[in-house]
């Protein structure tokens, strides 16, 4: 049986750990070669990079603070060069904070929007200026917080619900380039990051789970599985779309 993504280059930002690294995994494993970049976590994105080649598949790091526009343009460059071109983009890079309204302040706000969302766009930036006659996908890590919120969440989710809005117009905007851009938007996952912020465990998870028709919270490959559905041919003809992938949390 042929690979969903055989031939096909992908880059998953933020894939050192946790739904990044899961991303990667899974999209190697359908034949992609990834390009599996890193902020600051080398150790944790040379690993996954050395999994996927030990499973015979193609892979390479490279740093980038996506925030930066310069580290940015230097990532797709690095890729090109390598594999020669690009198919699939994954926005995963992204950071959370909860924090109440009497205690935000400015950086606050510009450290959470900066990389969550113009990260964001500075990435899809550069994946269109590669994508070929053929297009490609992106494919965007957004939250079920982008419409379900909690307290002190009003920054995070506004960077969430931003993601959901620019995902929409960008379909409409690259559609006729033959690039489909779509969202997924996890519940509570269970990662390193949800670990040492103390919601994997604890009363967080449990009233996540009461409020979850699967009784239970995801794990990394619950979103992995459905990145390369979107990424693949199986979803041409889906764009602009949100995916909620939540156990059924209501």
């Amino acid at each position: 049986m042929s690979k969903k993504l055989a031939g096909k280059v992908a880059i998953v930002t933020g894939a050192s750990k946790g739904i990044g690294a899961s991303i990667a995994l899974h999209l190697a494993a359908e034949g992609a070669s990834v390009v599996v970049n890193y902020s600051s976590s080398k150790e944790g994105a040379e690993r996954i990079a050395k999994e996927i080649q030990q499973k015979g598949g193609k892979s390479m790091v490279i740093q980038a603070n996506m925030t930066n526009q310069k580290e940015i343009q230097h990532l797709f460059s690095e890729a090109e060069k390598a594999f020669g071109k690009l198919d699939i983009l994954v926005n995963n890079a992204g950071i959370y904070d909860f924090t109440p309204i009497d205690e935000f302040t400015s950086e606050h706000f510009h450290k959470m929007f900066d990389l969550n969302v113009l990260g964001l766009l500075l990435a899809s930036q550069e994946a269109v200026k590669r994508f070929g006659t053929k297009g490609g996908s992106i494919v965007n890590i957004s939250s079920v917080v982008s419409i379900y919120s909690e307290p002190g969440f009003s920054i995070y989710s506004g960077t969430k619900g931003a993601v959901d809005a620019i995902t929409r117009s960008l379909a409409k905007e690259l559609g006729p380039r033959k690039i489909r851009v779509n969202t997924i938007n996890p519940g509570l996952i269970e990662t390193e990051g949800t670990h040492a912020g103390g919601m994997a465990e604890g009363e967080f998870r449990r009233e996540f789970e009461k409020k979850t028709s699967l009784g239970r919270i995801g794990q990394p490959q619950d979103i992995a599985h459905a990145a390369v559905f979107l990424a693949s041919d199986d979803a041409s003809w889906i764009t602009g779309e949100s995916l909620f992938i939540t156990g059924g949390h209501a």
